[in-house]
């Protein structure tokens, strides 16, 4: 009876592993989210309907609810974790802290939005992706240049940030435009501001404060000087190891409000019928779920010129041919990928030979190169870094023997003068033993 259910239960749940992440077929399809309230599916539907326009399979649960879970049998049954419930202070069922960033450590996908008294949970989760949070449980994004003209909102809290990150891959080729000649309109924010660390170059800001912005509890006195200020205040931030993750101190940030609230930035006469909020998710959740930038690399092949087959051993000085084609997933199917920073090194404790590959329609990368003349245990390598894209590390060894005593060149050009030094000692030899011999 026991082995009939368990059959039964991984007979339900094959299909979606099935049709979860994998490298073929990289986007993101079944997403768990995680709400304070499911009063959140309808103040936020616009951004879970566009999720679910594009594919998504979207399961909404209470982030307290006893049996949500990550895993079952041993598998992730989702590919991507939306949290929006900041104030959670404790998940429920197998879910917790740990358990959130292993699931990020095995190549899945988060978004997390905090708010104002975000719970020390989710601010110990947004630690371990590189970002930190305002010390300051009550501080608030306030700035008085900056912010959007509002009837109601009167501390400066509401702001109207258009410092995007300069990424077509991230945020799209298309401006974020609103229905005034094209300008880009601002994207509206009210919450949490944070900082990154600078030398993490995994943790990019996409929306900056403006300089004028300080963190701070907007209903108290300032008594010391804010925290964090000016334009190291991050708003939105990703983070990447090939797992892609979505940080805002905001979740009004994803709010039906804010997508069809208009936008008047403080100082401007221009204003916006629609804010910049809904097409920056959009374009920004694309990238968070792989629908842009996610790289793979195929057919990395190596030989020796004139020939096809892959040699066992390389021997120095031989001329020899690398390629590799690389490939872009589109949302929907595999692209050639092309661009001209892409190089390969042939390594050895530090690299030999490093060279920029030349590339052609298809996505095929191809150089020629001399083995160089020193044997031992080499590397191709392939480091590829590029803003937005998914990183590629590919590494194939091969050893490298010097000449056996027998393919050596019999007479080395530039050996001639001692060939010729030794031959006429041996002339000259000759002819003195001859005189000395004969002479009387």
């Amino acid at each position: 009876m026991a082995r009939l259910i368990t059959f039964l239960a991984l007979t339900l749940i094959l299909p979606f592993l099935c049709n979860s992440f994998s490298p073929e077929k990289p986007t993101d399809r079944r997403v768990l989210v995680l709400l304070d309230d499911l009063a959140l599916k309808s103040s936020h539907s616009l951004f879970f309907k566009a999720l679910q326009s594009r594919g998504f399979e979207l399961d909404f649960k209470l982030a307290d609810d006893p049996k949500v879970g990550l895993q079952r049998y041993g598998q992730y049954i989702y590919d991507a974790l939306i949290l929006f419930s900041p104030t959670v202070d404790r998940f429920g069922g197998s879910i917790d802290a740990a358990a959130i960033l292993d699931f990020v450590d095995s190549g899945h996908d988060l978004i997390l939005a905090s708010d104002v008294n975000a719970s020390d949970l989710i601010r110990e989760i947004a630690v371990e992706c590189g970002v930190d949070f305002d010390e300051d449980a009550s501080a608030l994004v306030i700035d008085h240049s900056s912010y959007a003209v509002s009837d109601t909102e009167g501390d400066h809290t509401l702001i109207a940030s258009d410092d995007f990150i300069n990424s077509d891959v991230i945020l799209g080729s298309k401006k974020i435009e609103a229905s005034f000649d094209f300008d880009v309109a601002p994207v509206l924010f009210q919450g949490v501001g944070h900082t990154i660390n600078p030398a993490n170059s995994l943790v990019l800001k996409v929306l900056s404060a403006s300089p004028s912005a300080y963190s701070a509890n907007p209903r108290s006195k300032l008594s010391n000087p804010p925290s964090i200020t000016g334009s190291a205040i991050s708003l939105v931030s990703v983070a990447r190891n090939n797992a892609r993750v979505l940080i805002s101190g905001s979740l009004s940030l994803f709010s039906n409000r804010f997508f069809r609230s208009g936008v008047q930035k403080a100082g401007s006469s221009i204003k916006y019928e629609k804010s910049g909020n809904e097409q920056f998710l959009t374009e920004l959740s694309k990238w968070v779920f792989h629908e842009r930038g996610h790289l793979k690399a195929v057919n990395v092949k190596h030989h020796k010129a004139g020939e096809v087959d892959e040699p066992a051993i390389y021997r120095i000085n031989d001329d020899l041919e690398y390629s590799v084609e690389i490939y872009e997933w589109s949302g929907t199917s595999w692209e050639p990928y092309v661009a001209d920073d892409v190089q390969v090194q042939f390594y050895m404790m530090s690299p030999y030979v490093l060279k920029t590959l030349s590339t052609d329609p298809k996505g095929r990368y191809f150089t020629s190169f001399k083995v160089p003349d020193v044997y031992g245990v080499f590397q191709f390598k392939v480091e590829y870094n590029r803003l937005g894209y998914t990183s590629l590390s590919l590494s194939k060894q091969i050893p490298v023997r010097p000449f056996r005593h027998n393919e050596y060149e019999r007479f080395i050009t530039a050996a001639y003068p001692y060939y010729g030094a030794a031959f006429s000692m041996m002339a000259g030899f000759f002819i003195f033993t001859a005189v000395h011999l004969y002479s009387k």
